[in-house]
């Protein structure tokens, strides 16, 4: 497993500093290079700023520069030596949150920014709340612009019960609240020494650190195959392989499986990784299964230890976030793409929406509009080979696309 990759998600309101953080998170773990930094410091210079302005290397397009506005997921790669990191800075408002929960569905780790003076917003909350609805396994919570409240320990400490007391109500396994200033770099990557109150890690110590193994399915077996890898040279014209991303547990030569639907049972014959063959895969690797009998088998079908198989359905129960302007209205047909399979579905029933700031339920709800979350129905036109998302966030997730445009309009995770 890439265990030294760790994908995390950022969310703040607008100006929390979230771009500072990120820009000072590049430059002090040096993953800038120096023409960037030259164009960001003529940048603040020309914009009469008296410090060179880190959160002008993130916003990188320069319309929004200009305006001072980030809309997009924007993903961002820095490396230092412990690990390497993918960024997925997503927007804070509430007409974003389709942006965040594209962003949020694949981090290992979620990151909330607050600001010191104004502690937690509904915003901040909101952000937590889609975090736990996502089941980002961990949690980081950066009260920053500490530098403007006198680096006050009292201030970090009324933040801290507030948002942990609120946590509780969530799904939230791992919790981490740091005191920083993006600005002035305390504790982001150097300890800071004007919070001498403050004895856990700095930022980038805890993201180095955190252990995100343990957040992989390795027990429920799960390959769904994306395709069919038979080559047609002569010196390898018997070879017969399924590539695709293992979902869930570990795979291993000699392991008794079965392929769904179909439910026809083989064992593994080897495992290739590019050319050469491994002992085992395991998430989130892209391999190639070799199976011992000649089965049939096609992109969209699962590979799966023979006790241990998703229950195929067609009765599909969900949260539904809704991605497009015209709202979803139950009797909608819809094609529906899980993991490597495609089908298409109608929808049953719209249960209820759900208030992302309160938690409350609106059950008379009849539609969902753009950015809102909702329990749905659906009904698909072959069974789906799911587990809850709670369980595997891969096979527990799928989109909703519109046929006519073929735009992804609704992302869903499965419920247990």
């Amino acid at each position: 497993m890439d265990m030294d990759l760790l994908r995390f998600a950022t969310a703040g309101s607008v100006d929390d500093g979230k771009s500072t953080l990120i820009g000072r998170l590049l430059f002090d773990s040096k993953s800038i290079f120096n023409d960037q930094l030259e164009s960001v410091e003529k940048t603040s210079q020309d914009k009469g700023h008296g410090y060179v302005d880190l959160s002008l290397l993130t916003d990188g397009l320069r319309s929004e520069r200009e305006q001072g506005i980030t809309i997009d997921v924007a993903y961002r790669y820095f490396a230092t030596p412990n690990r390497k990191f993918i960024i997925a800075d997503t927007p804070g408002h509430v007409q974003y949150t389709r942006n965040m929960v594209t962003g949020a569905s694949t981090a290992d780790l979620g990151l909330v920014l607050v600001d010191a003076r104004h502690g937690l917003t509904e915003q901040s909350r909101r952000h937590a709340v889609l975090l736990s609805l996502l089941r980002v396994p961990h949690l980081v919570l950066c009260i920053n612009k500490m530098d403007l409240v006198d680096y006050s320990a009292d201030v970090y400490k009324q933040i801290s019960a507030e948002f942990t007391a609120f946590a509780t109500k969530l799904n939230i396994p791992d919790l981490e609240i740091i005191p920083i200033s993006a600005l002035q770099g305390d504790n982001v990557v150097t300890r800071s020494t004007n919070m001498d109150w403050y004895s856990g890690p700095t930022l980038i110590h805890h993201l180095e650190h955190v252990h995100v193994a343990s957040d992989r399915d390795l027990v429920d077996v799960r390959f769904p195959v994306q395709y069919v890898v038979r080559p047609k040279s002569d010196e390898h014209h018997d070879y017969r392989g399924y590539a695709g991303q293992v979902a869930g547990g570990v795979l291993k030569p000699g392991d008794e499986v079965m392929v769904l639907p179909s439910g026809m049972t083989s064992k593994i014959a080897a495992i290739d990784l590019f050319d050469k063959e491994i002992p085992e895969a395991f998430p989130p690797m892209s391999v190639t299964v070799r199976l011992e009998d000649d089965v049939d088998v096609s992109r969209g079908d699962m590979i799966s230890r023979i006790k241990n198989a998703p229950e195929p359905s067609q009765d599909i129960d969900a949260m539904i976030c809704w991605m497009t302007n015209a709202p979803l209205r139950p009797r909608q047909k819809l094609a529906i793409k899980h993991t490597s399979n495609s089908a298409r579905a109608l929808v049953k029933d719209i249960q209820y929406r759900l208030d992302v700031n309160s938690l409350h339920r609106d059950l008379d709800t009849k539609e969902l509009g753009l950015n809102e979350i909702g329990r749905v129905q659906l009904r698909t036109t072959k069974p789906l080979l799911c587990d809850p998302y709670s369980k595997n966030r891969t096979t527990g997730s799928f989109i909703l696309i519109d046929e006519a445009t073929g735009v992804t309009v609704g992302a869903g995770m499965i419920n247990d």
